[in-house]
């Protein structure tokens, strides 16, 4: 059963890096804000406690809607977060700028990198990201520091801010610095290694504590387990968006009117609704045609190294806590006479242990529980091995479309990517992987499934519904509203029409309070003329200068 008759003004899908900044911004006593969430709420249990709770399926969400979303797509698996704060529960907490040049091409005229340094300023305030203080770094920040020194690179060796709060007055505390919990501040990093599934000391200023709290003071409703199937146009001139309740084990039917409705799914998410509403259930059938292009994997890289008589303890500390950026172009030494073309950015890279976190309650138990536990813990430590992290700019040249017509709230996407168009830029950053590990006394363990499947894992998903300057080119202009469908908005990493290079946590929120701030001074006249919306409509100003507050 449907239920009928619900409205609100602001509708938002999804409570990541642009569904939290836009709940933040637009919520407050002239609009009422209704947030959509396809995942849990996790603030009482900050990590997943059982296996179930580590998988969501959007296939079968009110049995299985854990803490992360694997996609397996053509040559492509995409790890992305599910539950209240979106990206922000399963990210390594880095909060960094594109550079500059990222914004010479691809993006539309109006956005320009003097332009975004205010709104890169307005996250920062908000998310208040550090480094990893001096006095506890660990083995393998340590690894990655000689790493640049030995190329010959030190000064691009950088300690990366991070969403997270640590001890500042603890310092000289060693080279294991997660040995003895009890010496840092209540709320602040302990060096556990968990961030990437939830931390249990409050160090990580995921979304929930910071925009959506605030989104929350300012009265706007947070509906988890809440998975939008589609939309069309509703009454009055409002966008009516059809989602399903999958609380209590259960598929309810919902819908829920909105003036404006803002998608902000993530890159796979809302391209998804956009195409099932346009291709599958046929009810926004003049979408732009560019809808699903544009996508990319924003360069993403792994490969691992081991350091035999070397304790690295990737399982500890930060998941990732400084960068070698080489986006600009750099000629490595190597055993030709040409050198490696670098044109990466790499990070020393953690992982949590996962057979510890999954049976930590059996850490106390004697006998077999014991046993197991330790069994589990150590076979998933990797103490003498690092992945080394990275980014680079690909091609953006990935395409989705609907891959089922039939049970269409069930249907996903199909991704058209052809890895041979980025081989030679991935098999360069492969090379500027092994020189450093060889550099710095390491042995290179290729990765199986690129070297031998050509497939990549990314947790960086961009475009889709890529910004851009004219309705042929992309499918929203440059605050994200749809082209030729006045008060639809996109406003997550699918309107980021290229790769960065660089993790774009911070990229998306600031393009996201730009778009926020602009609509933000259009607010009244757009909800109180909604019943005027038109199938074309002129395009809207660009920002005034100091809109909205920090």
């Amino acid at each position: 059963m449907v239920n009928r008759d619900e409205h609100a003004d602001i509708v938002i899908v999804g409570s990541g890096f642009g569904g939290a900044v836009a709940a933040c911004r637009l919520a407050g006593p002239d609009a009422k804000v209704v947030v959509l969430e396809r995942g849990r709420d996790w603030s009482e249990t900050k990590t997943p406690k059982r296996f179930r709770d580590y998988l969501y399926s959007s296939r079968i969400p009110h049995r299985l809607n854990g803490w992360l979303d694997l996609r397996v797509l053509h040559k492509m698996v995409v790890a992305t977060g599910a539950g209240v704060g979106g990206g922000s529960l399963i990210y390594a907490s880095v909060c960094v700028d594109a550079p500059d040049r990222v914004f010479s091409s691809g993006w539309p005229s109006e956005i320009t990198a003097a332009e975004m340094k205010q709104y890169y300023r307005r996250v920062a305030g908000m998310l208040k990201p550090q480094q990893i203080p001096l006095g506890q770094t660990n083995p393998r920040l340590a690894m990655l520091s000689s790493a640049a020194d030995k190329l010959g690179v030190s000064e691009r060796y950088r300690r990366l801010p991070l969403v997270v709060s640590f001890d500042k007055n603890v310092r000289h505390i060693g080279e294991e610095p997660w040995r003895d919990p009890s010496v840092y501040a209540p709320d602040t990093c302990v060096h556990c290694g968990n961030c990437v599934i939830g931390c249990e000391h409050g160090a990580k200023h995921t979304l929930d504590k910071n925009y959506l709290a605030e989104a929350r003071q300012h009265g706007a409703e947070i509906r988890p387990l809440s998975m939008v199937t589609h939309i069309e146009e509703g009454p009055d001139g409002a966008w009516r968006v059809h989602y399903l309740d999958v609380d209590a084990r259960r598929r309810r039917k919902r819908q829920i009117d909105g003036k404006i409705v803002i998608l902000a799914a993530g890159s796979i998410g809302s391209t998804e609704i956009l195409l099932r509403s346009r291709d599958g259930f046929r009810t926004l059938k003049k979408l732009p045609r560019a809808l699903g292009k544009g996508w990319s994997p924003n360069g993403d890289f792994i490969t691992l190294a081991r350091y035999k008589n070397k304790q690295l303890q990737p399982t500890k500390g930060p998941t990732i806590g400084g960068a070698i950026d080489m986006l600009d172009g750099v000629v490595l030494p190597d055993d030709g006479a040409t050198g490696i073309d670098g044109r990466v950015y790499v990070e020393d890279g953690g992982l949590p242990n996962v057979g510890a976190h999954l049976l930590s309650s059996w850490n106390a138990t004697g006998g077999l529980r014991g046993w197991l536990y330790r069994k589990a813990s150590s076979l998933t430590d990797f103490s003498d091995m690092i992945p080394w992290f990275g980014q680079s700019i690909d091609a953006a040249d990935g395409e989705f479309s609907l891959r089922s017509r039939y049970q269409f709230w069930r249907a996903r996407t199909r991704l058209n990517w052809n890895p041979q168009l980025a081989v030679s830029a991935l098999d360069a950053f492969e090379d500027v992987h092994i020189a450093m590990t060889i550099a710095t006394g390491g042995e290179p363990l290729p990765l199986a499934t690129w070297t031998w499947l050509r497939m990549l894992v990314t947790p960086h998903p961009l475009g889709g519904c890529n910004m851009a300057s004219a309705p042929g080119a992309g499918v929203t202009n440059h605050m994200g509203e749809v082209f030729g469908h006045r008060n639809l908005f996109v406003m997550d990493g699918s309107v980021i029409p290229r790769a960065i290079g660089r993790n774009p946590s911070k990229t998306i929120a600031a393009v996201a309070e730009r778009s926020c701030a602009i609509l933000r001074s259009e607010l009244p006249s757009r909800l109180n003329g909604a019943t005027a919306r038109r199938a074309e409509h002129p395009e809207p100003q660009a920002q005034p200068a100091a809109a909205g507050t920090a």
